[in-house]
């Protein structure tokens, strides 16, 4: 049943335990849609706008501010805008940010770099763009930023939450964290990965951007929780990041769920950490 007040860690657990997403494309879509709308589908807090067409969803609060583009995770195969409605409704609501949510392309049907081409028209038109996102979102939001300021974008800020950025082989903290993971374990991460990216190389920086020359970051913030899966993709790519002297930190939360911030109506924490990224990467 929907969840009616605040929660615990152990209740989304649960929760997610009830809910498994399948094994094909259409499972996981299908299952990730039942998962996110067990606790009620989305609905926006008072004097929130939901905008709605082919290119994806905004989210408009009554004075729009600057304006956020929030790439949803789901290992670039299920997820979709209107997955990711309530952290957006969060930082509409609170922080006075205009939230839009791009629908890009999934794999397989559509392998990289359909994202990233995606993830450029979305941003043509919107100057000084914040980014966002989570999981493969994350990955999205950071390639995406990357580009965007080398072909002469400038970004305003960077809200990395539990990003993919590094998949050479080098992380040794993804297997031990699929043993105490309760939401992605590293075998079916790197399963969705191979329908996204094929045969491109690990090390590619596109496939693994904490190999990328991070220095043309802008202030950027990443959230991780601690046991975690890519918690090791956030202490990589806050390290490499701080080596070339790029404005990046870090939180790592005890306990934190991977995608925590889809229960932030509900969660405390979850709503702390899209609290704290707002904080850090605008001031």
């Amino acid at each position: 049943m929907p969840f009616s007040g605040e929660i615990e860690r152990a209740t989304i657990v649960d929760r997610i335990a009830a809910h498994p997403l399948g094994k094909t494309p259409d499972e996981m879509r299908g299952g990730f849609r039942r998962l996110v709308n067990a606790d009620a589908a989305p609905e926006p807090p008072d004097g929130i706008k939901v905008e709605t067409d082919a290119r994806g969803l905004t989210v408009r609060p009554r004075r729009p501010g600057p304006t956020l583009i929030w790439f949803h995770g789901g290992g670039y195969v299920f997820g979709a805008p209107e997955t990711h409605l309530r952290p957006a409704f969060h930082l509409a609501a609170h922080h006075g940010l205009t939230v839009h949510l791009p629908r890009y392309r999934l794999a397989p049907e559509h392998p990289w770099p359909a994202q990233l081409e995606d993830a450029r028209t979305a941003t043509a038109t919107i100057d000084r763009p914040i980014f966002a996102g989570d999981s493969a979102g994350g990955h999205l939001a950071l390639v995406a930023t990357l580009d965007h300021v080398r072909n002469g974008g400038e970004v305003a800020g960077l809200m990395l939450f539990s990003p993919n950025t590094d998949r050479s082989g080098l992380n040794l903290a993804r297997a031990r964290m699929s043993e105490t993971d309760p939401v992605v374990d590293d075998e079916g991460d790197q399963a969705l990965a191979r329908m996204c990216f094929g045969d491109m190389t690990r090390d590619d920086p596109q496939v693994s951007p904490a190999l990328d020359d991070l220095s043309g970051l802008p202030r950027t913030h990443i959230e991780a929780g601690e046991p975690e899966v890519l918690l090791g993709d956030a202490l990589a790519l806050r390290d490499k990041g701080a080596a070339v002297d790029a404005p990046i930190t870090l939180r790592v939360t005890p306990g934190m769920l991977h995608m925590g911030q889809l229960w932030s109506p509900w969660w405390a924490e979850a709503r702390a950490s899209l609290d704290r990224a707002v904080t850090a990467t605008l001031g």
